[in-house]
């Protein structure tokens, strides 16, 4: 499933529409991925100079931990 972003997290402005040639950052592979659009290439460092911390959640094993059955 692709998850596209048309609202550039840096500036907040909605790019709905009008993403064509701007920046972007894609994040995943395969099917599963997001796609965030930006206004600027200096919104789109911005973004990704903001630091992240590495997951300590393991989605490796396909369980039905996570399935509201409520």
């Amino acid at each position: 499933m692709d998850i596209c972003s048309t609202t550039d997290p840096i500036s907040m402005k909605d790019l709905h529409g009008r993403t064509d040639g701007l920046p972007c950052y894609v994040d995943g592979e395969g099917d599963n991925f997001l796609t965030v659009h930006f206004e600027s290439e200096a919104n789109r460092d911005a973004y990704l100079a903001i630091p992240t911390e590495a997951s300590s959640l393991d989605f490796s094993s396909d369980t039905d931990e996570w399935v509201d059955e409520g």
